[in-house]
């Protein structure tokens, strides 16, 4: 998502004239895109932008966009004076507005209204890759989960139509896109607010049929919303890749209960099931917090059998860290920050075992890449399966022809814990 609010800032600018450099010192204009998902976020962000100014030196207008933008608002101008643009993501649609702002000398522009009719796609978005194409179809998150302060910064649960949605997706499949990833804080949120009122499903379904689109992603799921109708969709419709990424945080119910996610251990469980009972095999990723208030041993225990059960694919895993204006400030008995990593440790230790083990267990098949680049170095091209896992793999007398934005089938010859090897099954 991060990356895709950069292509569409970047699409304002070029559109208005500017061009991108390769270094911020050669730059009269310096955008810093930020996230505050994690702890000391804002601390990282002034010390990055100081080193902005003593590297870029004077002359430069320094912005700050995204969620530390929306989360410390005009307090960046008053801790970093050399800033003149303080901007959110619901304002990137009007980014040129606060251009010309800065363009006529203003040197406190804001942008940090969360605007229903202005939070999606920018007229001028810049895609990075030639192949993959991201669609923002929700903005901003109505859950209160204890540990998050994405509502703080992305605002209320804001839906595209899906006429909107449909349209961009024809549009970019017409220019060659061939793969397309739907984004929203909370995707499977979705609720269309025109008549049509299609939901998520409906709406993954439809963009999958539209001839040109070889693969449909989606991220992120929040498991109160992963609905049996998704499943189904994914199942009827094979354009839709085989992977989904469904955040659980903790395989403990009462620490479920203590972060307010609005499911318990089972009701996450009986949604896995759902897709281990699938027509197709489905790649499950997952993330985790461990140290959250009050999370004990055996509440710690209990997100290791977890682990066990459904055996992730991969997993994304944090230790709690706390967070400006979210509920879980207040809660007592905090874990030590030395608790708090053996248990990441552990955790990580046990989620990389199984990912040997199930990497291991592919070697020999064949699967469908999109092929992303080349690895000069290795020899290799790099590819990405349908079920999202990174393929490096040879292609016998290929002749130096570009493989890039290609659909190969590879076989698997060897694993590792992060990534697997093989060789093209055709010639090419």
């Amino acid at each position: 998502m991060n990356v895709h609010d950069t292509e569409k800032v970047t699409g304002a600018l070029v559109e208005r004239g500017y061009a991108p450099v390769e270094k911020p010192e050669d730059a009269e204009l310096v955008l810093y895109n930020t996230c505050s998902i994690r702890d000391k976020a804002e601390q990282k962000v002034f010390s990055r932008l100081q080193q902005f100014k003593r590297q870029c030196g004077k002359g430069k207008i320094f912005g700050v966009l995204g969620c530390v933008a929306q989360q410390e608002g005009e307090k960046i101008f008053e801790r970093a004076p050399h800033v003149s643009l303080v901007a959110g993501s619901a304002s990137y649609p009007r980014l040129g507005e606060l251009l010309t702002q800065l363009e006529s000398g203003n040197r406190r522009v804001t942008g940090l209204a969360f605007d229903s009719e202005e939070s999606f796609e920018t007229p001028f978005t810049r895609r990075d890759n030639p192949n993959r194409a991201y669609i923002t179809i929700i903005e901003g998150c109505d859950k209160a989960c204890a540990y998050c302060v994405v509502p703080f910064t992305r605002g209320p649960e804001r839906s595209r139509s899906s006429a909107s949605v449909i349209e961009e997706a024809a549009r970019l499949a017409a220019e060659g896109y061939t793969e397309i990833q739907l984004l929203g804080q909370n995707v499977n949120s979705y609720r269309d607010p025109s008549p049509e009122g299609w939901n998520f499903a409906t709406l993954m379904d439809r963009v999958a049929r539209i001839p040109g689109i070889r693969r449909v992603r989606f991220t992120t799921s929040h498991p109160r919303d992963f609905g049996k109708e998704i499943v189904d969709a994914m199942d009827r419709n094979p354009v839709i890749c085989d992977h989904v990424h469904l955040p659980v945080q903790s395989g403990s119910t009462k620490v479920l209960a203590a972060m307010d996610r609005q499911y318990t251990r089972d009701e996450y469980v009986r949604r896995i099931d759902w897709l281990k009972n699938a027509g197709r095999a489905y790649s499950l990723t997952t993330d985790i917090i461990v140290g959250f208030p009050g999370e004990t041993e055996e509440d710690f225990q209990q997100t290791l059998r977890l682990l066990d059960e459904v055996e992730y694919d991969s997993m994304f895993s944090f230790k709690y860290s706390p967070r400006p204006n979210t509920a879980a400030l207040g809660l007592p008995d905090v874990i030590p920050e030395e608790e708090k990593q053996r248990r990441l440790v552990i955790l990580q230790e046990r989620q990389r075992a199984i990912q040997i083990r199930r990497n291991a267990a592919l070697i020999g098949e064949i699967r469908e890449v999109l092929v992303e680049g080349r690895n000069q170095a290795l020899g290799q091209w790099v590819g990405r399966t349908s079920c999202n896992r990174v393929l490096n793999f040879t292609v016998p007398e290929a002749g130096g022809e570009p493989l890039t934005g290609r659909y190969l089938p590879v076989r698997i010859t060897r694993s590792g814990p992060n990534s697997l090897v093989g060789e093209s099954a055709i010639m090419v």
